[in-house]
C-alpha cells in the first residue's frame, strides 16, 4: 500500500504545490479541491491504478485523504483480481 500512497501523493503534489500534505489530512477541508479536480482525481485513480471506480465508490470519504484513496485502490485491486480468477 505504501507504493500506492507514494503515487497518490505525487499526483496531489502537482496540484497542491508548496503544501506538505499528510497521509491522514482531509484534502477537501483544505479548500484546494473543487468538483473539477475531484473528477480528475477519480480519473487518475482509474487510469493510473487500472481500477474501475463505480457509482457506489463515489463517496467523498473514499477520496478525503491519501490513506482513504490508497485503501480504495487496494480494495478495488483485490476485488478485480479475485473476479478475474
Amino acid at each position: 500500500m505504501e507504493e500506492t500512497k507514494v503515487r497518490v501523493r505525487a499526483f496531489l503534489a502537482r496540484y497542491l504545490q508548496n503544501y506538505d500534505l499528510q497521509d491522514d489530512q482531509d484534502i477537501f477541508s483544505l479548500g484546494f479541491i473543487n468538483s473539477l479536480f475531484a473528477m480528475q482525481l477519480v480519473l487518475f485513480v482509474e487510469k493510473d491504478f487500472g481500477v474501475d471506480v463505480n457509482n457506489e465508490d463515489l463517496d467523498i470519504d473514499n477520496f478525503r485523504t491519501i490513506n482513504a484513496i490508497a485503501a480504495l485502490v487496494e480494495r478495488k485491486s483485490t476485488h478485480q483480481t479475485q473476479r478475474a480468477s
